[in-house]
């Protein structure tokens, strides 16, 4: 479809227009580490450069202050996109921010503080470590050491993140992620200072100066659904207070872990907006219109490899979502239609 004349006005009749594309990337790295091995994080520099190219020949790249400014979504060029990346890598640092530079794309970077410096592991990459290392026998394990989840049977990292980190309240994680490093033998700090996965204040500060934003992503990356007064305040204020004082700038914007609309339960989102949020991202790929809700904003994230599959990810896998999300909600009784369809793909 992409080589077909045209092909953006074929794509409008597909399904919803689209305001606000929104992308999100996580790792730039010519290959996979144990640390990040089987959850579809990491695409190359050259590939990424083929992202960047893409969007500035057919897109308009805009900054999260556009974005803010622009309450009911009317001011905005055409095919606006907002680039963004999560998890903080040293990768953007090394490779992300130069290619944006490059081609003047503006991006907002969302920082988990706890690894600021590599002084600990995100969980995503202690869960991968170990996978890779010692198999998923081991990951099991360290499930069923959880009270309550003595039954629990994973086999694969699509359930660690999909069904059953998702089930847990933030003690109960933390619980098996002791577990975890138990079995592997991990000192954490040490093989996070050795690993060197993630930002440095220094490079964070450096960023800053470059004009680039940093935004909230919760200190320890956990889901936010069942997290108590206290522990929103340890993960989403702490978070933001630290990323401030390191780097002097305002952090306006939160995106949440793993992306799910599930986790923007009342609470949080009043929450956010009380602390000072102005902007809420999720990622489940699908469309934004052009009124959309700031405390609402959903992005693509892409591992595509060439600009026929980004022409995919952005223009119509968004839209076929958006029209099979519309027609469950239809047809599901709202009793059982509590949870939010996921959208890994349609």
């Amino acid at each position: 479809m992409y080589r077909i004349p045209g092909c953006f006005r074929v794509a409008q009749a597909v399904g919803p227009s689209c305001g606000l594309r929104c992308l999100v990337f996580h790792n730039i790295a010519d290959s996979e580490t144990a640390f990040t091995a089987g959850i579809r994080v990491t695409i190359s520099p050259r590939e990424f450069e083929n992202a960047l190219q893409f969007l500035t020949a057919h897109y308009t790249p805009v900054s999260l202050t556009d974005v803010l400014s622009d309450g009911e979504g009317k001011g905005l060029p055409a095919r606006p996109v907002l680039v963004s990346f999560d998890d903080a890598y040293a990768s953007v640092y090394d490779y992300a921010a130069p290619l944006c530079r490059k081609y003047r794309v503006p991006a907002v970077f969302f920082v988990n503080g706890s690894c600021l410096d590599n002084r600990r592991l995100l969980p995503d990459n202690l869960i991968c470590y170990v996978a890779s290392l010692q198999g998923m026998s081991a990951v099991a394990a360290a499930a069923r050491s959880v009270p309550g989840f003595e039954s629990a049977a994973l086999s694969s990292l699509n359930e660690v993140f999909g069904t059953f980190l998702p089930s847990l309240s933030l003690a109960e994680r933390d619980q098996f992620l002791d577990a975890i490093r138990r079995a592997a033998g991990v000192e954490e700090s040490g093989m996070a200072a050795a690993a060197k996965l993630y930002l440095t204040s220094n490079q964070l500060r450096e960023l800053l100066d470059a004009r680039f934003e940093i935004g909230n992503h919760t200190y320890t990356h956990t889901y936010s659904r069942r997290l108590s007064r206290a522990e929103l305040a340890a993960e989403i204020t702490r978070n933001k207070e630290e990323l401030e004082c390191a780097s002097g700038q305002t952090v306006r914007a939160f995106s949440q872990p793993y992306g799910s609309s599930q986790d923007l339960v009342p609470d949080v989102v009043n929450y956010l907006k009380a602390s000072g949020h102005k902007a809420v991202f999720l990622s489940e790929s699908v469309v934004n219109r052009r009124d959309a809700n700031p405390y609402h904003l959903d992005r693509v994230s892409t591992c595509a490899r060439d600009h026929a599959d980004l022409f995919l990810d952005l223009e119509i896998k968004p839209r076929l979502r958006a029209i099979r999300n519309r027609y469950i909600r239809r047809t599901v009784p709202e009793s059982s239609s509590s949870a939010h369809p996921q959208s890994a793909e349609i």
